[in-house]
Order: structure tokens, then sequence, then C-alpha cells
């Protein structure tokens, strides 16, 4: 690791929506999207012309997010409704997995869908799956996702 800070996003989840800040300055600042900085130690982290950008709204409840490096992509579960969503700075938010926690046949309520989402060292998608109570892979790759699934903690 060289010691430099090259690039950062910074992906949070607030009320039902995500937001992503990004520390290009080349878009126009909207009002309140400024980081506010309680400690000037935060500018050694994230460039002091951050700023935050809403990139999605009407989620249920989302969590995850993983930032996809070689994709360019963020990875996040709206944990009701069952599906992971990708956004692409080209595309925006669009479903990306469907269901992504609970693959059961027999209809029920609940928090069905993943939550915690992270990337192995060999690039495979980890997901919580808070549905199916269990810790699983994707047996898929990351530009073809699908719902096969092998367990790794189940019990």
């Amino acid at each position: 690791m060289s010691g430099r800070i090259i690039y950062i996003r910074v992906a949070i989840t607030l009320l039902g929506g995500i937001t992503l800040g990004s520390c290009s300055a080349q878009k126009n600042e909207s009002p309140g999207s400024s980081i506010e900085r309680l400690d000037a130690g935060l500018d050694s982290v994230i460039d002091p012309n951050a700023y935050v950008e809403i990139i999605g709204k009407g989620f249920n409840w989302s969590e995850g997010p993983l930032w996809v490096e070689q994709d360019n992509m963020l990875l996040f579960s709206d944990v009701l409704e069952n599906k992971i969503y990708k956004w692409t700075e080209q595309h925006g938010v669009e479903p990306w997995l469907e269901p992504s926690g609970y693959t059961g046949s027999v209809p029920r309520g609940g928090e069905t869908g993943s939550n915690g989402l992270l990337l192995t060292p060999d690039g495979r998608l980890l997901l919580c799956q808070h549905g199916d109570r269990r810790l699983s892979l994707m047996d898929a790759p990351l530009d073809n996702p699908s719902a096969r699934f092998i367990p790794v903690a189940d019990h």
C-alpha cells in the first residue's frame, strides 16, 4: 500500500435512500450537501471538496453497502424487498439480484432480504442472508448474478 488515498467513495443509508459521498468536485454542490467536519483530521481521509449526493430513493430498508472497485458499482440490499440493487454512474440504480436473502417457497413476512455484503479475496460475493438465517456465497460471477447460493454457515 502506498499510503496515499487516490479516490474515496463513502456509501451510507439514510431514511430509505442511498447517498454517495464522492471526492469528485466537478458537480455543483447542492444546498445542505456538505460534510460537517468535527475534526480537521477528516480532511486527511475525505477530500475537503467532497459532497453528499442522493443516488436513489424509495427503498424500504437499505443496507449493505458494498463498493465493487473493479466494476465501479455500488451494491446494496433492500432487506424488506428481498433484493440487491446496483448503482453505476452510467445507469443509476437498477435491480441486481432477487431473491437475496430468503430463498424458500412458502410466503413469509418480516426481514427476508440480505443485509451485510462483502467481497471475498477472490472476488466472490458473500451475503448475510437474513431471511434464510445463514451466511452464503453467491454461486455466480458478479457480472452475471444469480440467486444460487452456497451456504458457509447456517447453524
